[in-house]
């Protein structure tokens, strides 16, 4: 595969590395995101990949790219931290949804899927054999394509990232995951029917959807308002009536206009032992899809603080599915703020929103 100017055809010198390196550091985080799930992970992983390649720098003689090279290493790490782990889920993936009657599932050891910041998201290069839109009309971060994926074993899973999303020769491919032509084909063939089986109903494929268009980001607007307003009607008339939600790292999910209004009910209500505080919510950008980052003000608090980073699907002028996953510890790799205000709440709109 071609290096797009990096080093190539001899030994990678050592002063040389740090800068080489640092210019796939983003699309390599990428890539090891969508072998892991975890967004955390995921900054490890690419420290260990240049660990890796600082350690093994005199072997690489230049007989393949540099990227290759590195992704070979990051491939090869991943699989290494898959070994023996159980997937990473969201919450419709591990029980039936809460209807009010059953008792709540505490102590469900499961790890989640966590969601990846726009902002850190860079898009590899396109392959030598192919044009960079190839590319861009695979290369999905949706939460639906991840969820999907964890259900490959992690060598089909490294052979679906590399041949289909991000466009890379069999060859390539197989070199690698240390493997033939002919395997990685077969590990192909049995990946795409298995993601056939868990990708989302008329989504026969994982390219991206596209772009949020302005009504779907009116009606984020509009969800955004009616949260901070604690006003049920108003999100009653934004939900699809199939509509789901959850709250990783809780395994209740809810599925239905009915029962989402009725958790919401209960977790605004002042008096409700599950208060969870007046909410405040700023947009974010997370995995190509809407999404919104809520701060809460707990009684006797003066200030938000960070709550959760719902990401948000929208058709039809409906909200259908609403991921928010609670895990402060997320706000940072976002470049959202650790507390706000509400003065900092009246300043006016980014003009992303």
């Amino acid at each position: 595969m071609s290096d797009d100017g990096a080093t190539t055809g001899s030994a990678l010198a050592r002063d040389a590395f740090a800068e080489v390196a640092e210019r796939y550091r983003g699309e390599l985080r990428v890539h090891c995101y969508r072998m892991l799930g975890s967004f955390d992970e995921a900054e490890d992983l690419v420290q260990e990949t240049l660990l890796r390649a600082w350690k093994g720098l005199d072997g690489f003689q230049g007989r393949s790219s540099v990227r290759a090279w590195l992704y070979r290493i990051a491939t090869n790490a991943c699989l290494d931290a898959l070994d023996g782990r159980a997937r990473r889920a969201l919450p419709h993936h591990v029980g039936p949804p809460f209807d009010g009657r059953q008792p709540p599932r505490d102590g469900v050891d499961v790890p989640w899927l966590q969601p990846f910041p726009d902002r850190l998201r860079e898009p590899s290069a396109p392959p030598a054999d192919g044009p960079a839109e190839a590319v861009v009309a695979r290369e999905t971060l949706e939460l639906a394509f991840l969820a999907a994926i964890q259900h490959l074993p992690p060598r089909q899973r490294a052979a679906v990232i590399l041949r289909d999303v991000l466009g890379w020769p069999a060859r390539d491919t197989a070199d690698v995951l240390g493997s033939s032509v002919a395997s990685v084909t077969s590990a192909l063939q049995r990946a795409r029917a298995t993601l056939r089986e868990h990708l989302p109903p008329g989504r026969a494929d994982w390219a991206p959807p596209a772009p949020p268009t302005e009504e779907q980001r009116a009606v984020l607007r509009r969800y955004m308002a009616a949260v901070e307003r604690g006003d049920l009607a108003a999100i009653a008339d934004l939900l699809a009536e199939d509509v789901r939600t959850s709250m990783p790292p809780y395994p209740q999910w809810f599925a239905g206009r009915a029962a989402v209004l009725a958790a919401l009910a209960t977790s605004w209500d002042a008096g409700s032992p599950e208060y969870v505080g007046m909410l405040r919510m700023v947009p974010a950008y997370a995995n190509g899809q809407l999404a919104a980052a809520t701060y809460a003000r707990r009684p006797g608090e003066s200030s938000y603080t960070p709550f959760g980073i719902g990401v948000v699907s929208v058709e039809g002028g409906r909200i259908v599915e609403i991921v928010a996953f609670h895990d402060p510890a997320l706000f940072p790799a976002f470049a959202l703020p650790p507390t706000w205000t509400d003065e900092l709440f009246r300043q006016p709109p980014s003009p992303h929103t």
